[in-house]
């Protein structure tokens, strides 16, 4: 639904920053959000956490949440089911969309279930035997926590005697273990908005792999946009738009991949509240057919008219 008179969207709640392992990405996130929102004349308002807001809902302070909570609470779907509860409109995807991907296990096996190409990988609980796990997909592997973003907690492992230490600092974090295949080549991210994919980004970092650092704090990391020719366009952006709504999901997200050296497409995972700051990959890709990042936030601030996903 386009929308366009700001007051058509009522007082508006941006909510930010939380308790997840991602809480200071958020609150920039959401900063650049709520500004971009008032400088388009929307009635909006920053709130910090799911406590916070609920209390404002209950009190009839907004009539609707652009969500820009990322990681546990915000992009797993217990905000989404909070929110449906209470009938109020949310941006992105619904309770479905975003806890099966905030998962990336459970992500895998659908696509896997569709045939769509994803990384081996392993399961790992609390207490299961790491090395056999480790055989079973063959070094070198890709160490995570299931349910973190933004990197944390991730170590590529390349030499058995650094897996301890991998899986160490991912146990750190709630949920189970990912013992993934290891993709040689490169990195690349598709931003999906409304529906429709946008350009591909290559990423191309400074050091071995795109970590926290290399996303949020260095100056050296190279995007390119868009990052394939036509044909290869065409291809990551018919299997991102599939595998984001494969995975429920639905307004607004970004799905990342690894495309090794025979230039076979691999799927990592979906983020259904991505990054909005200024090192981000959606407001990248946005800007390179014509959508700046007022426009952006307005676009996605619309996706809350559909409903809230699924």
């Amino acid at each position: 639904m386009r929308i366009t008179d700001a007051r058509q969207f009522g007082r508006v709640a941006v909510v930010m920053g939380g308790n997840s392992a991602e809480r200071e990405v958020s609150l920039n996130s959401g900063a650049n959000v709520l500004a971009a929102l008032k400088a388009r004349g929307v009635d909006a308002h920053g709130i910090d956490g799911i406590p916070a807001l609920l209390d404002a809902l209950r009190a009839g302070h907004f009539s609707r949440v652009f969500n820009i909570l990322h990681g546990r609470g915000g992009e797993d779907g217990v905000l989404q089911g909070a929110l449906a509860s209470l009938g109020v409109p949310v941006t992105g995807s619904g309770v479905l969309g975003s806890a099966l991907s905030m998962d990336k296990i459970r992500t895998k096996q659908v696509w896997q279930s569709l045939g769509m190409p994803t990384p081996r990988y392993r399961r790992l609980a609390s207490g299961e035997d790491v090395a056999a796990a480790v055989a079973a997909v063959g070094l070198p592997v890709v160490v995570k926590p299931s349910h973190e973003g933004s990197s944390v907690g991730i170590t590529r492992v390349r030499k058995q005697a650094d897996l301890a230490a991998a899986v160490e600092q991912a146990a750190r974090y709630d949920g189970e273990l990912l013992i993934e295949q290891l993709i040689d080549g490169d990195e690349f991210t598709v931003g999906i908005l409304q529906g429709q994919a946008l350009p591909s980004i290559q990423i191309v970092p400074k050091g071995e792999f795109y970590d926290y650092h290399a996303k949020y704090v260095a100056e050296d990391t190279q995007y390119l946009c868009p990052g394939l020719d036509d044909a290869g366009e065409r291809e990551i952006r018919t299997l991102a738009a599939a595998a984001f709504e494969a995975a429920g999901c639905a307004g607004w997200g970004r799905v990342d991949f690894m495309r090794d050296h025979d230039g076979k497409f691999f799927l990592l995972e979906v983020n259904t509240t991505p990054g909005m700051t200024s090192h981000s990959l959606v407001p990248k890709a946005a800007r390179a057919v014509g959508i700046d990042f007022e426009e952006l936030c307005w676009r996605i601030l619309e996706t809350s008219f559909a409903g809230g996903g699924r």
